[in-house]
């Protein structure tokens, strides 16, 4: 099946995101990447041209470019690569373009690995009135905002942050799950792990590139309790295993802050297949990335710290998560792609 206005609601699966490039509803500014499409959502681009900005900013009614035009510190030449400092707020223009057909609408988030390396970003668009959702129709071209929280990295025009999933209409929410947080321990007693505060620069694109030592600070089993101090970033697994079924995707989301000081500070696309016998991933847990709010919090084992939003697909997906290899597919506690094994 292809995108049509008459389509049921749903997430589209890789082979309507096929179908769309095919027909130039997603264009490039180069040539896509022949891994660029995932089972249901497609993995945007970083292009050679970004801002170093003084503010976040919505547009309103105007486009991204004037906008930053008020707020811009100086232009960003990323063609020979650049490194983004923590701590400060960057603009880059996306080497993707839409063109949505009536009927079609999207949203953003940010890749696995960009929050497991607590990179903030977020997808704007001309006259957009919210972060990471593109509007129905929408026609011209994709940004994105940059904000390293823990480290400084290095990028360059084709490094991918970010990932959009398109729906046709508003899919109904097939279920909700809750998501707690596993304190009991794995490998050695480790429980999860801590950014350090003065660690160097992250290449986003060096698989396996770095080593953990450096980075992390391992945490260990006390008593199946954890105290959040402010400011800090930890990576933590949930507590279940995670399986999203073959015709539908989820997207993980933060609790009410009412019932916990904390937050899984990125929300994070879960592509069908994750987690499934079929796709040879059962036993995958879900990685979280939690930050508390202005105060310690004391996390205790099996807490819930997010919740899991489920989604059907328009049909199933062409190929599945982990089909041809994957990073997170049947993962425990585990780092971003860029640190080798602990």
């Amino acid at each position: 099946m292809q995108f049509s206005e008459n389509t049921a609601p749903g997430i589209l699966p890789c082979q309507s995101i096929e179908a769309l490039i095919a027909g130039g509803a997603i264009t490039s500014d180069t040539s896509f990447d022949a891994d660029q499409v995932q089972p249901a959502s497609l993995d945007l681009r970083l292009s050679d041209q970004a801002w170093r900005v003084r503010a976040s900013f919505l547009p309103g009614s105007r486009k991204v470019e004037d906008r930053i035009a008020d707020v811009s510190m100086h232009t960003v030449d990323l063609s020979g690569g650049f490194v983004l400092e923590k701590g400060c707020v960057y603009i880059a223009r996306l080497q993707e373009r839409l063109s949505l057909p009536k009927g079609l609408i999207a949203r953003a988030n940010p890749k696995s690995s960009t929050g497991r390396v607590d990179v903030f970003v977020r997808l704007l668009t001309d006259s957009g009135a919210r972060f990471d959702d593109v509007a129905e129709g929408y026609d011209g071209p994709l940004y994105l905002e940059i904000a390293p929280q823990t480290f400084s990295i290095l990028v360059r025009p084709g490094t991918r942050l970010n990932q959009l999933r398109l729906k046709a209409g508003e899919p109904p929410k097939l279920e909700t799950r809750s998501v707690g947080v596993d304190l009991d321990g794995t490998t050695d007693g480790v429980v999860g792990f801590r950014g350090r505060r003065h660690a160097g620069v992250v290449n986003m694109d060096h698989i396996d590139g770095h080593d953990p030592r450096d980075f992390w600070e391992p945490l260990t089993l006390r008593a199946g309790q954890l105290l959040l101090d402010p400011g800090e970033f930890y990576i933590l697994a949930s507590s279940d295993d995670v399986e999203i079924p073959v015709d539908q995707a989820a997207e993980m989301t933060p609790i009410d802050p009412s019932v916990g000081e904390f937050r899984v500070h990125y929300a994070g696309f879960f592509d069908p297949g994750f987690g499934t016998d079929e796709a040879h991933g059962a036993g995958s847990k879900g990685v979280l990335e939690v930050r508390t709010h202005d105060t310690p919090f004391l996390l205790e084992h099996g807490q819930i710290v997010a919740r899991l939003v489920y989604e059907p697909l328009i049909e199933r997906p062409s190929r599945l998560y982990g089909e041809g290899g994957s990073h997170y597919q049947s993962q425990g506690l585990k780092l971003s792609k860029h640190f080798r094994p602990w």
